[in-house]
């Protein structure tokens, strides 16, 4: 079969398009024939470090596809259309998924559309209501509006958070418009504007009750002055780098902050087999009723992958970035 593999770590040239054996599934395991796979910063990371999160060479967490074959103890049969999560290998002509993260394709979904939903819907769910505790007509500053998990958050929030309060920031009036599209109500240029300041002017002074942090140490002194009293912040990246120079625990003590911070890939395989099962029992129907939509950027076909991950890696993209194998 094809699939992506990484000659040595470093930039988006080591990509390269190799021949790998058809991997065979195991107990409690589907082979899926892949129609479209995810790009994910994850996957960058991969392709950057030898030391990685995944063992396979084959990048790719997240598939769309037809179940080929199945191991014993699985009750999907073969041709189901499903999406999910996977433990690498996601980057080829076939992938091996766990049978407990399989979540059927609604019919109206095309599998570039299904590619586009576990990896950044399953990150905004658990960080927004596994992590972040968002209630109905709390406050969410959901940072990276235009990205995967953020265009993902936003109707997250907007449909399981009755009338909560969405805030969200971005670089180009093109994302800010497109956050409100998906329904953010207060949306903020952070290239413009002092993001802290929008926030507390927006909140009558109290700041939010949850913040979806993707920028890390940069954004640190603003998040904070954000951040309502026994607020949540979610640590889910650090694009602003990681280091932090003369913090005052006392500051986030005086707030009462519950800061999180949270990685989903490195993940137990239970922990993602549970958040998946939970994600779906709430929103596959969503999804049936377009009430709940993946925001594609750009489908590359699987010999441009080299050009998709210097798309995201440029921050260009507004929702995810596929490749289609077929």
């Amino acid at each position: 079969m094809k699939a992506i593999t990484v000659k040595q770590p470093g930039g988006a040239d080591q990509l390269q398009l190799s021949e790998r054996s058809i991997p065979e599934p195991k107990d409690g395991e589907l082979l899926i024939k892949v129609k479209a796979a995810a790009i994910n910063r994850t996957d960058i990371i991969n392709r950057q470090s030898s030391s990685g999160y995944l063992d396979l060479d084959v990048l790719g967490i997240e598939v769309a596809g037809v179940v080929e074959s199945a191991g014993n103890g699985t009750s999907i049969e073969p041709g189901t259309k499903v999406m999910g999560l996977v433990n690498g290998g996601g980057y080829a002509d076939y992938a091996i998924m766990p049978a407990n993260r399989a979540m059927l394709i609604p019919d109206n979904l095309s599998f570039e559309e299904a590619a586009a939903i576990p990896e950044v819907f399953l990150t905004a769910y658990q960080t927004l209501f596994w992590l972040g505790e968002l209630k109905d007509q709390e406050t969410v500053l959901i940072h990276a509006g235009g990205s995967g998990v953020g265009t993902a958050a936003i109707q997250l929030a907007r449909e399981l958070a009755a009338d909560a309060h969405i805030i969200t920031t971005a670089g180009t009036q093109e994302k800010l418009d497109f956050c409100r599209s998906l329904g953010a109500d207060v949306t903020i240029n952070y290239k413009q504007q002092s993001f802290d300041e929008e926030v507390l002017a927006a909140t009558q002074q109290q700041g939010t009750d949850v913040i979806l942090d993707f920028i890390g140490a940069s954004y640190y002194r603003k998040n904070l002055n954000s951040i309502k009293v026994d607020g949540r912040w979610i640590l889910i990246g650090v694009l602003g780098g990681t280091q932090l120079e003369n913090v005052n625990l006392m500051e986030l003590m005086n707030k009462r902050v519950h800061l999180k911070a949270t990685l989903l890939t490195p993940r137990p395989d239970q922990y993602k087999a549970d958040l998946t099962a939970d994600f779906a029992s709430k929103t596959l129907a969503l999804f049936e009723q377009n009430q709940l939509k993946p925001v594609i950027d750009k489908v590359y076909p699987m010999e441009d992958v080299q050009e998709a991950h210097r798309r995201m890696e440029s921050n260009q993209n507004i929702g995810k970035i596929l490749l289609k194998m077929d």
